[in-house]
């Protein structure tokens, strides 16, 4: 991206989120899907410098991608693209491999590729040498490549593709929500040829749309329902969370009944009757992003049948619910990976925080200035940890419990664990550590939570982490589970990860164990291993033995080269504690 040398950042940043406010505009407005290409095109080439942009999607078929939003490129070159010389996704083009691998691609000399030859003529003919091609991401699906062109031989730096694919990351939002609302236009245009009842439903339809654009949420979609249905509303997700009510909710189906409720999986947005054991019948909508049911909404069955408007009323909520959820998602998804860069950096930026990095925190609504303990939470147990679904849900929980306190804590995913930074104003973080294991707990009865808590101090969030994270592992790997973890209840370990200077930790495992990781390494032996299992164990060679599934004169033999090559007798307690506690610095120094 060109930039001028004395141009400050700030001004730059306030050109980049005025033209994302206008894409992000552009997408919920009344213009059409192609125009929000032409200005996805025009944004990318305004603010990264290219001589040409182009957005391409998948054709009708599914068989090629066509040139579908442009800036600066003649209609020709777009039309003998498109028709002449289609980029079929089969091809060996950079559009195709990127939409296909989901990676950027970037050629530096179009003339040097061999692969690129189809198109060689047409882009001498627009006048350009450089191509990168970036994937418009939205979840889980490819919507198309944003491409970039310059006329010169152009190497593209990692920045340069870091912006482009951040510019991608934003379009792909907008195009997503561009369609939505392309699909609710081409819905009223059918609505409107209908007589009076269809008449009646594009005013539903209407209201429910200007709830979300008013930022009215969930509840105020369910109740605009509620008063368009004349019954109350119940919405909840997929998995019986609710979400928002409105109306008597005497009316509603409970938790339980909600819960044993045996809802079709062909289900779509139009209501249909269950019947419970009790004689009790409720109405439920499924409202679906894709293939997937992501919310549900019940009503009583009344004294009468739902007349069409009704109907109709209750279809176009599902679809105004999935826009609505979306834009949470969407949302939810980038404050995540915002918090994760700043947790990232945090750790990494040493004892002291520097006043650009305190700023972009507080932004964010958070004052790493301020006294913090660091949390760190694991699902499951060290040998079967949870899978990463449970893990963002548990996310989700421990977020939505700091969001209400101030200051506001600071929690995101880290290495595959969740980790909060706890503001204590110097006190300990014990109420803290327990209120988050019990959140991160309530994602699933199947997978016990375990926190470990660092103490407040002065060397910085970085060894804040590797203490908190240390005690975890030593914790999980000795079967403690459903627990906060405290330093201090680990004995002479805990007192080793206190050390500020980590290297002391590795320099101390090198030297006890440094002699059998060198045998193990030459002659690919276990002897680190057998020790390891020989203190978990309790220092009984048969039960040794058994779980290294070997013969217990084996072990006895291994013990001895041990002892022989470390010069040491592993009966003396002292020699005992030693090894052990090295080997555990061995697991967690690097941490």
């Amino acid at each position: 991206m060109a930039v001028d040398a004395g141009r400050r950042p700030a001004a730059e940043l306030v050109t980049w989120l005025s033209a994302l406010r206008e894409l992000s505009s552009a997408s919920t407005s009344a213009g059409d899907l192609r125009q929000v290409l032409d200005l996805v095109a025009d944004t990318a080439r305004s603010l990264l410098g290219y001589d040409f942009c182009g957005v391409l999607t998948p054709d009708t078929a599914g068989e090629a991608l066509v040139i579908m939003g442009w800036s600066g490129l003649s209609d020709e070159y777009v039309s003998r693209v498109n028709s002449d010389r289609p980029v079929r996704l089969d091809s060996g083009s950079p559009s195709s491999q990127a939409f296909e691998t989901g990676q950027p691609v970037a050629i530096r000399d179009i003339d040097a590729e061999a692969e690129f030859t189809p198109w060689g003529g047409v882009a001498r003919e627009q006048g350009y040498r450089a191509i990168i091609c970036v994937p418009l991401v939205a979840g889980d699906q490819i919507l198309g490549t944003l491409n970039g062109y310059y006329a010169p031989v152009h190497t593209f730096t990692s920045s340069e593709v870091e912006r482009l694919t951040l510019l991608a990351n934003h379009a792909a939002i907008a195009l997503t929500s561009a369609s939505r609302l392309e699909q609710l236009r081409q819905l009223n245009e059918s609505l409107r040829e209908q007589r009076d009842a269809l008449t009646r439903s594009e005013q539903i339809h209407e209201r429910l749309l200007s709830v979300t654009l008013r930022s009215g949420g969930l509840s105020g979609i369910a109740a605009v329902v509620a008063e368009l249905i004349g019954r109350a509303v119940l919405i909840d997700d997929a998995r019986n969370v609710v979400l928002a009510t409105a109306g008597d909710g005497a009316e509603l189906p409970d938790d339980d009944w909600r819960a044993t409720a045996v809802v079709d999986g062909s289900v779509a947005s139009a209501p249909v009757l269950l019947d419970g054991l009790d004689g009790s019948a409720y109405f439920v909508s499924v409202a679906r992003l894709g293939d997937d049911a992501v919310a549900r909404i019940w009503f009583p069955r009344g004294e009468s049948a739902l007349d069409p408007v009704g109907v109709r009323a209750v279809e176009h909520a599902s679809i105004v619910i999935s826009l609505e959820l979306l834009r949470i998602r969407t949302a939810a998804e980038v404050e995540h990976r915002l918090r994760g860069e700043l947790l990232a950096e945090l750790f990494s930026s040493g004892p002291s925080v520097s006043e650009q990095l305190a700023q972009r925190a507080q932004r964010l609504g958070h004052d790493p200035t301020r006294p913090h303990v660091v949390v760190v939470g694991a699902l499951g147990s060290a040998d079967e940890p949870a899978d990463s679904r449970l893990y963002q849900r548990s996310l989700t929980l421990v977020a939505e419990l700091a969001h209400s306190r101030r200051p506001r804590p600071l929690t995101a995913m880290h290495r595959g664990n969740v980790v909060t930074l706890w503001p204590v104003d110097g006190q300990p973080g014990d109420d803290a550590a327990e209120l988050i294991r019990r959140a991160m707990g309530s994602v699933s009865r199947s997978a016990d939570a375990t926190v470990a808590v660092s103490a407040p101090g002065e060397h910085g969030y970085g060894e804040a982490y590797r203490m908190a994270k240390g005690a975890l592992d030593i914790a999980m790997r000795a079967g403690r589970t459903n627990t906060v973890v405290r330093l201090e209840e680990l004995g002479v370990l805990g007192l080793l990860l206190q050390l500020e200077d980590s290297t002391q930790l590795v320099a101390f495992a090198g030297r006890t164990l440094g002699p059998l990781l060198d045998y193990d390494a030459v002659h690919r032996t276990d002897l680190v291993q057998t020790l390891r299992t020989h203190f978990a164990c309790k220092l009984d060679r048969s039960r040794t033995a058994g779980a290294l599934h070997i013969h217990p004169n084996t072990v006895t033999q291994r013990l001895r080269r041990i002892e022989q090559l470390c010069s040491v007798d592993l009966a003396d307690p002292a020699v005992a504690l030693q090894f052990s506690a090295a080997l555990t610095v061995l697991d967690v120094a690097s941490v």
